[in-house]
């Protein structure tokens, strides 16, 4: 009896960690594999777990700040007054860029074709990822920040610029020559000259 609940949950556990084996992981790994490959369109479930991983690292980007802030406003990073301003003032600006990394990524989950939001986020992404390169690099607890630096500049240059924002710009070139050649002004017809 024993033997047979054992084998019984063995195979429980088997199936289990099968079926979690092919399940397909959108991490940035998987990403930059198909941003190194020839096709790069994503498809509706890729571009959607896109959007859920940018809006989990603008998420964890903005847990990071915080604690940096608050490092720097209880002292813990032995920064001085002067200093502190200026580094305040950069975390001041990449808030910014967390709150409209998001809602740059609430209004592509609705409308997945508009470039003006697309260029905000990769933007947002891009100031986020020079500014938590530079906290890593100065007096700022590096330990905070670690490898997400690095990873934002990732998620922002050849997997969305490269993945969605290129071939959204592309696409929409495309539909304004079209646009162009359909609305061509009709050959002015030529008077008689006057006697």
């Amino acid at each position: 009896m024993y033997y047979r609940k054992g084998l019984m949950g063995l195979l429980i556990l088997l199936v289990g960690f099968a079926s979690v084996g092919h399940a397909e992981d959108y991490d940035l790994q998987y990403f930059l594999s198909k941003a190194s490959s020839k096709t790069i369109e994503l498809s509706t479930k890729e571009k959607t777990e896109l959007f859920n991983q940018l809006d989990g690292l603008m998420k964890q980007a903005k847990k990071i700040r915080m604690e940096i802030v608050q490092a720097i406003q209880t002292g813990e990073t032995g920064v001085r007054y002067q200093e502190g301003e200026f580094w305040m003032s950069k975390l001041e600006e990449d808030e910014d860029s967390i709150e409209t990394g998001i809602e740059q990524i609430r209004l592509l989950r609705e409308k997945p074709t508009q470039l003006l939001a697309s260029i905000k986020l990769y933007r947002s992404l891009k100031n986020l990822s020079s500014n938590f390169n530079v906290y890593n690099n100065a007096c700022l607890p590096s330990l905070l920040v670690g490898d997400l630096a690095p990873e934002i500049g990732l998620w922002a240059e050849p997997v969305f610029y490269k993945l969605y924002l290129l071939p959204l710009a592309r696409s929409k070139e495309g539909e304004t020559k079209i646009i162009q050649k359909e609305a061509k002004p009709a050959p002015k017809e030529k008077k008689p000259p006057l006697k």
